[in-house]
Parts: structure tokens; C-alpha cells; sequence
């Protein structure tokens, strides 16, 4: 593939745009199995096999990646929408190259794997494969998602036992069931679901007569948030962290 065709399709800009930055010298690429400086090359038509290659653009190291896997800690205060209302999106702390990577239908760039409110904290994946999302979101595929919940008043055994057993929530009549449920402290909740309503964390502690205080989702699949991820930090998955994280 040319050097300028796979630039492109990692987000790089449109084909000529792409051309420019190799004429221009801002692209140097890696030799396969070598980690030492990479070289500069000036042909935009140089054929490279994708597959593996590293390459600098701009003074950054870019992997290829025939789809991006990348999983992103949140911070309070940031909208999981590429039109935040009120908060500063989610997208604003990627960089430009997976915003813009080019996809057939009309939406470009990772999108988040389901959503967290402005004030919930923790781990959120984001990608280009409309079947990993799909894979992840469905509730028929029962991925678990573990959350540490900061709640207003003590907890007690009731609670627990109804958060387990199932509530019903306002705009469904059918219980909605934790997968697992435990008081890790006087104030602190670790709750796993298996599926994602609006609101759900939250209007399930209400219902039991309790009020959410702090929400921080900590685990997807058998995946934690990497310990080293800031709030705000992102990184690539990688092969075995994106079968973690799909695992049920």
C-alpha cells in the first residue's frame, strides 16, 4: 500500500493532504522489526505492507491499526458527544488523527462505546468497528460492567438484596437486576450490570431508597482501567486487553 493511502486511512487528512506531509518531510517510517530511529521518506507512492508498521508524523509514533481499539479514563465534567451541550466533549482529548479516520458511512472517527454521564468518572472504550460496538452495547451479550459507586446514606443489607433481586424502574415495568452487588464500605458500592439504561446506576440506588454521590465505572469485560491511565489519558488496547474486554 502507498505511504500516502495509509496515512490516510489512519485519519492523516484527505490523499493529498497526506501527500504533503510526506513531500514535506513530517513523515518518517520505522523498518519492520526495528525499534532504532525511523527513516525519513519523501515519496508519498513508496509501497509499504501495512501490516506492523510504525511511522512518525509530526514528531508523533503512530502503529498502524486497520481498526483502532483505545480505551480513554474520563474525567468528571466531559460529554460523551461529538455536540457536547455544556461540557467539553470526550473527543476533545483524542488527537486529531482517530477523530477523522475515514469510515463508509458518513459519521468519521472513534466513537465512544455507549455513553457516562458529565459527572461519572472511569473507563470508556472508543473505536471504529461498528461490530465491536454493537458486540459490547448489546444487552443479549451480557458484558459485564463494574462500577464503584459513592453513595449518600449507609448501606445496609436490604439494599444489597434489592439491587440484586431486581427494581423497577419509572419507564419499564420488567426488574432490572445487578449481576453482582457488594458493600465495600459503609458508603461504597460495587455494582456489576450487564446491560445500559439511561441513567441506570443511578436510578437503581434511588430506587432502593439511597442517592448516588459518586459514580466511577473500573472494569469492562475482565479488563480494569490500566492503573496508569490519568484522568483524561488514553491509550491502544492491546490484542489481549481487547479479548478482556469482551469477555463475558
Amino acid at each position: 500500500m502507498q505511504l500516502q493511502e495509509i496515512l490516510y486511512t489512519q485519519g492523516f487528512g484527505t490523499r493529498r493532504v497526506c501527500a504533503g506531509l510526506v513531500q514535506q518531510g513530517w513523515v518518517q517510517v520505522y523498518a519492520p522489526g526495528d525499534g532504532s530511529s525511523p527513516q525519513p521518506c519523501m515519496d508519498p507512492a513508496t509501497e509499504f505492507e501495512p501490516e506492523g508498521l510504525r511511522f512518525r508524523v509530526q514528531g508523533r509514533d503512530w502503529p498502524y491499526a486497520q481498526r483502532a481499539y483505545i480505551v480513554l479514563h474520563k474525567p468528571s465534567g466531559t460529554e460523551c458527544s461529538q455536540k457536547p451541550s455544556t461540557y467539553p466533549s470526550i473527543y476533545s482529548l483524542l488527537p486529531a488523527p482517530l477523530r477523522t479516520r475515514p469510515q463508509k458511512s458518513a459519521v468519521q472517527g472513534v466513537q465512544a462505546v455507549g455513553r457516562l454521564d458529565q459527572d461519572t468518572t472511569g473507563m470508556l472504550l472508543l473505536t471504529d468497528d461498528g461490530q465491536f460496538i454493537h458486540r459490547m452495547s448489546s444487552p443479549r451479550h451480557h458484558v459485564p460492567k463494574v462500577y464503584e459507586v459513592t453513595v449518600k446514606h449507609p448501606l445496609d443489607a436490604r439494599q444489597t438484596e434489592c439491587l440484586l433481586a431486581g427494581v423497577v424502574l419509572d419507564d419499564d415495568p420488567k426488574p432490572v437486576r445487578a449481576a453482582a452487588c457488594e458493600a465495600a464500605g459503609a458508603h461504597h458500592l460495587r455494582l456489576t450490570l450487564t446491560e445500559g439504561k439511561y441513567h441506570q446506576v443511578k436510578r437503581m440506588v434511588a430506587a432502593v431508597g439511597n442517592r448516588v454521590e459518586s459514580l466511577h465505572r473500573s472494569r469492562i469485560g475482565s479488563l480494569d482501567l490500566p492503573a496508569e491511565l490519568a484522568p483524561g489519558a488514553w491509550r491502544w488496547l492491546t490484542a489481549a486487553e481487547l479479548v478482556a474486554v469482551a469477555a463475558a
